[in-house]
């Protein structure tokens, strides 16, 4: 087959972009980009410091400069780029640039107050607002949804009646360090002039704090489940204040020894920011003091999670090495680097040091699973993930030249784990197995929407990938399951949803690369039907794009202003499904090519990831750094 002219020009922009991954490899082996988050992470740690009076002035004003960047014209905050002003987000950036010391007079505060008190003021922003402003005062905690502390003594066995280990990794490492906060419901008063009450459209002692958000998008199922945890609050609030709770001290007690277990070990509560904020604050009402080994670790932990310039700070949510990690590597070795190649074996040994065979929550529900997984984060052994331990076993299954017992017995005690944790309904969720009672997500205090970690087709994908990858067929029995859920879940005009990354595209990627790593025929009508839809959605530059608005409006699927990561996505997408040629394919590698940057990496201008759909979303910087290499070696090896 004689080259096509685009195909002749990839040897020396793939060269380009192997050598900028190479030259930013860790010397410990690893890679870690930036995981950007919105300013509510910024803005949530510049209020912690006032709660706990550490407050650095210097660190404070290079924060304020950071917030202002954000700022949108309308005043308001957002929650990804080019979205629209998020209420909760834009009262957490005032609060803390009033904290800060701003003048009320700022323009950046006139506008933003106007904003607020335009879309309703904090009686409409999210509970996890709502909180922040309770412990400084400027919210009745009558107004926040009931959580009694003796929730921790709920029975576990009983399935489907709501108790920690019913909900998501994420919300348990939130929520119960919150059951202590909210049981003791503290407040550090602030002098008048810091107080909020201009942000209330009308006098907050005459505006009602009753009623949680309606669910979106809205359903008779979910107004039945939401009226009904309503009903069941206000009969929490009642108890919480007239009857003696002889249960309490024994509750308090139960999430103490429960936090102390999980704070003791390296990488913060859970690896992630409002975890180990609310930690900080828990632990503190439990008398611990301040220069106490369990509240200084996540200090420092969190501290860890700045990411500062000469003029800004933004804070991230968690670090993401491992995962970078293992798509590094997969892309330098599907683009050509050879598999022996010496940064590749540092890259793997590496890997196999962050293999987590200690036991963890996830045991509650698969209490005869041998651990075996990898984390997110440099540590996070309680909470290791599938997504992670996927595309880390598929790393480690292209490296040669690595200690062959330690990478053997790495592979069979991670292939262990992750076919133990797959659900009863043939997906894999991230964190935890069979955790899918979604009616919970109606709760008050759930009103983001993500409190499970229920089944997705993504990682199901990936699961399908790593099993192809490891050898095995349409008729091993996990494989059979796992396409049964994806027959179900696929949208019915070609697509499936991304949990983890924006958002269709990146579901179809991941389901189709599984599909054919496991020997699916690609002429299947399902399949051919998610070919077309990729196919509808290219952009006319060449590229392909989707927005973060997708979440909440399913007309915006596929659609969106181009990326490369996202254009790396349909390709390697097309490419699995045996699209290697024809206009769609080269206009879409063209595209990469025009993109790519003098130092050869290219740049995401729209953000990639998230982190719970609606509500919180992601940029990893790394994506558009190590994904378009990957599709232009996979189609080099196409036409070769």
């Amino acid at each position: 087959m004689l080259p096509s002219p685009v195909v002749t020009d990839l040897k020396e922009p793939i060269a380009r972009a192997q050598k900028w991954l190479l030259a930013h490899q860790a010397p410990e082996g690893h890679w870690v980009g930036e995981l950007e988050a919105n300013t509510t992470i910024t803005s949530e740690y510049l209020l912690l410091c006032h709660l706990i009076d550490r407050v650095d002035r210097k660190k404070e004003a290079k924060a304020v400069c950071s917030l202002r960047r954000r700022q949108l014209p309308d005043g308001g905050f957002n929650l990804f780029e080019d979205g629209p002003t998020n209420l909760s987000a834009t009262i957490k950036a005032y609060f803390a640039m009033k904290m800060a010391g701003v003048s009320l007079d700022d323009p950046a505060m006139v506008t933003a107050r106007e904003r607020i008190r335009e879309l309703g003021g904090p009686v409409k922003a999210d509970v996890f607002t709502k909180i922040q402003l309770a412990l400084f005062g400027e919210y009745d905690w009558n107004g926040v949804p009931a959580m009694p502390v003796e929730i921790m003594l709920l029975p576990r066995p009983f399935f489907g009646l709501f108790n920690i280990y019913e909900v998501s990794y994420w919300s348990r490492t939130v929520i119960v360090p919150l059951l202590i906060i909210m049981d003791r419901k503290p407040v550090k008063w602030l002098p008048p002039e810091l107080g909020l009450d201009e942000l209330w459209p009308e006098p907050r002692e005459r505006t009602s704090l009753r009623f949680p958000r309606m669910p979106e998008p809205f359903s008779w199922r979910k107004l039945f489940w939401k009226n009904f945890f309503i009903a069941v609050d206000d009969g929490l609030k009642i108890w919480e204040r007239f009857t003696k709770r002889p249960f309490r001290k024994p509750a308090v007690d139960a999430a103490r020894v429960w936090l102390e277990e999980r704070l003791a070990v390296p990488g913060g509560l859970g690896g992630i920011y409002p975890a180990m904020a609310n930690s900080i604050l828990a632990m503190r009402l439990l008398g611990y003091p301040d220069d106490h080994p369990l509240v200084t670790g996540q200090i420092k932990e969190i501290e860890a999670l700045g990411v500062e310039d000469a003029d800004e700070i933004r804070y991230q949510p968690c670090p993401s090495p491992v995962w970078d990690t293992a798509l590094t590597v997969n892309a330098l070795v599907e683009s050509g680097v050879e598999p022996d190649d010496p940064a590749l074996r540092r890259a793997a040994e590496w890997l196999i040091d962050r293999q987590v065979l200690v036991p963890g929550d996830w045991q509650v529900k698969r209490p005869h699973v041998k651990p075996g997984g990898w984390a997110f984060q440099y540590r996070n052994d309680f909470y290791p993930d599938l997504d992670d331990t996927g595309m880390v076993l598929m790393a480690l299954e292209k490296v040669r030249g690595v200690d062959g017992d330690a990478a053997q017995a790495a592979k069979e005690r991670g292939l262990g784990w992750f076919l133990g944790m797959q659900g009863e309904d043939g997906g894999w969720a991230s964190f935890d197995a069979d955790n899918n009672h979604l009616y919970l997500n109606n709760i008050p205090f759930a009103d983001h929407g993500a409190l499970l970690d229920p089944s997705s087709e993504d990682l199901t994908g990936r699961g399908l990938e790593l099993l192809g990858t490891l050898g095995y067929g349409k008729d091993f029995e996990p494989v059979q399951r796992a396409i049964h859920f994806l027959r179900h879940t696929q949208r019915h005009d070609g697509p499936w949803e991304g949990r983890w990354g924006v958002n269709y595209i990146y579901g179809t990627w991941s389901v189709l690369r599984g599909l054919r790593a496991i020997g699916e025929d690609l002429r299947h009508e399902y399949v051919q039907r998610a070919v077309r839809w990729l196919e509808r959605r290219q952009n006319k530059d060449g590229g392909w794009g989707e927005t973060c608005e997708s979440y909440d409006d399913p007309e915006f699927a596929g659609v969106g202003a181009s990326t490369p990561s996202q254009t790396a996505w349909a390709l390697l997408a097309l490419f699995a499904a045996g699209r290697t040629s024809g206009r769609a394919v080269e206009r879409g590698i063209e595209y990469l090519l025009q993109t790519q940057g003098p130092d050869g990496s290219w740049e995401d201008r729209l953000w990639n990831g998230t982190g719970f759909p609606r509500v919180f979303f992601l940029k990893y910087h790394l994506y558009a750094k190590y994904f378009p290499l990957w599709a232009l070696g996979v189609y080099r090896s196409t036409q070769a």
